[in-house]
């Protein structure tokens, strides 16, 4: 069993670090609201750090869940950071979403500081996290790879390297922009049946076994049926996420024309006052 950090305790986080402690780690957790460590520690043990310089001394393991790249800058670098607390030869693991571009950068300022550093962006929302189900994309060396994994085992369905630092959050990357193509397909057919008169529980009970099947199918359309969003992966964030896809198409030179529509229509959403809901709202332009 390892000594791991955990920092950020959001909805994805708080779970994530649960598991660590259920399978026996000794887990010292930080959140830039500590009223969220200490309720973790209340539910699971462990024990709550000021800030993520003493949550990292004397850890194997840091991970990482906030949310974006400043935030995940600000939790790293600088005196109270967590680079300023880890030993030589501990491994940060970052889950969170974030450029391919601020992972390079704090790889390489780990690596300088004779620390290990994964990029770990992880997909399969709340209830992913909550079940230990997550599938975990991973850039980074293979040793420092090797040695996190085990670790990261705590709460992933799978778990696998896909290349160099950046590779992880690319492959997330990608992983958005399926979504984003699914859930738009998903919230027109339903609309569509809507308009036409159809039950649409009874029509995706069939189409959901052909080729039409997905994850957001089998696990949204009921919802979206029944015009709730107040759960899952909110709107806002995946405008967040989207916005780094865009970007770094635009860097490498990627066409993503229907993923770039469907940011806007996202937009649309958010000026309905959905930012905070689920991405499967994208239905109620439709409506």
């Amino acid at each position: 069993m390892a000594k791991v950090a955990f920092l950020g305790l959001g909805v994805m986080g708080f779970p994530m670090a649960g598991h660590l402690a259920a399978k026996g780690h000794e887990v010292t957790v930080y959140n830039r609201s500590p009223a969220k460590a200490e309720a973790w520690v209340a539910k699971h043990g462990g024990r709550a750090a000021a800030t993520p310089r003493e949550a990292a001394s004397g850890q194997d393991f840091v991970m990482a869940c906030v949310g974006n790249d400043s935030d995940l800058r600000g939790i790293c670098t600088g005196s109270d950071g967590a680079f300023a607390g880890m030993q030589a030869g501990a491994v940060f693991v970052d889950h969170t979403t974030v450029s391919a571009q601020v992972t390079r950068e704090m790889a390489l300022q780990a690596e300088n500081m004779g620390l290990g550093f994964v990029d770990a962006p992880v997909s399969g929302g709340q209830a992913g996290a909550e079940n230990g189900a997550l599938s975990v994309m991973c850039g980074g060396a293979e040793a420092q790879y090797a040695r996190a994994e085990p670790v990261i085992a705590a709460y992933a369905r799978i778990c696998r390297r896909l290349g160099d630092s950046g590779a992880g959050q690319i492959a997330k990357m990608m992983n958005q922009i399926c979504i984003a193509g699914l859930v738009q397909g998903l919230a027109e057919a339903l609309a569509f049946g809507e308009k036409a008169g159809l039950d649409g529980e009874a029509v995706i009970e069939v189409i959901s076994q052909g080729a039409a099947g997905s994850w957001q199918m089998a696990n949204r359309h009921k919802t979206m049926l029944e015009d709730r969003f107040d759960h899952g992966f909110a709107v806002d964030w995946m405008r967040k996420d989207l916005a780094i896809c865009l970007a770094t198409a635009n860097d490498i030179g990627a066409s993503l024309p229907v993923t770039a529509l469907v940011d806007q229509f996202y937009k649309d959403v958010q000026r309905m006052g959905g930012g905070r809901n689920d991405t499967s709202s994208l239905i109620r332009r439709l409506r």
